[in-house]
């Protein structure tokens, strides 16, 4: 098996960025992925009590389609947020200073318009992830899943409807299915299978037009029972992985 595909996702529910590589700390995600967030005015988040809060909280496409025709990149180097809207506008901030997360914040709220709730505010805080999950985990898919998944549908889900961290080929479909529990040494870390990935109505929304035009979620479960597609990792060895590593299925 071999990594085809890496991705962070510096701000939930907004772009996905590409990577080349990624080194990785025992019990952490992939660096910056899910970092930023904008919660909602009535989220109860505290900054100054940082509990996981479920995903309705804060923009997401589960709820907010029109978060996909966000555009936005993150510089770790310059701590600089790049935000573009489909009609243009955008915004250039620091998203480590308070100033630059007002700015932010102030940004997205007028481009969510009725849909935000609230005064919503953005997030950072050292430490804390926003992800979907409770603990700290990598997302892990197989393309011959997908594939298997888009023959018998009869048409092409985009890979990033799925917002994973990490694609790969090598094993059948479905395969990872089995793996809970299991070790895997990706590059130079070792990741353990925690559970698999319960998919959302985030997949609805196609993410080159920000339209909700497919239900996945229904789709899997007529076909396999379940809505799973891919699996969640936690990284127990510390590490370096890269775009063309081979990912190997550890001795139980």
């Amino acid at each position: 098996m071999r990594i085809e595909y890496l991705y962070r996702y510096p701000v939930k529910g907004l772009t996905a960025e590409a990577l080349d590589q990624a080194e990785v700390e025992a019990g952490e995600t992939i660096p910056w992925d899910r970092a930023f967030a904008l919660a909602h005015g009535d989220s109860g988040f505290d900054p100054a009590n940082p509990v996981w809060l479920p995903k309705w909280n804060f923009l997401c496409q589960m709820k907010h389609a029109r978060a996909a025709l966000l555009f936005s990149v993150f510089d770790p180097g310059s701590k600089t947020l790049r935000i573009r809207a489909p009609d243009g506008s955008g915004i250039e901030s620091n998203a480590l200073t308070a100033a630059g997360r007002d700015r932010i914040a102030a940004f997205l709220g007028d481009y969510l318009a009725e849909e935000a709730r609230g005064q919503p505010s953005f997030h950072y805080i050292p430490g804390h992830v926003f992800g979907d999950q409770k603990t700290k985990v990598i997302s892990l898919n197989n393309l011959a899943s997908l594939r298997d998944y888009e023959t018998k549908v009869g048409a092409h889900r985009h890979r990033r409807r799925f917002r994973a961290n990490l694609w790969f080929t090598g094993a059948p479909a479905w395969a990872e299915r089995d793996w809970i529990g299991r070790e895997l040494q990706v590059g130079g870390a070792v990741l353990r299978v925690v559970k698999g990935t319960a998919r959302c109505p985030a997949t609805e929304v196609n993410p080159v037009t920000g339209e909700r035009d497919a239900d996945p979620v229904a789709e899997l479960r007529s076909l396999y029972g379940d809505a799973n597609l891919g699996v969640h990792a936690e990284v127990v060895e510390a590490g370096r992985f890269a775009v063309g590593d081979a990912i190997e299925l550890l001795a139980p």
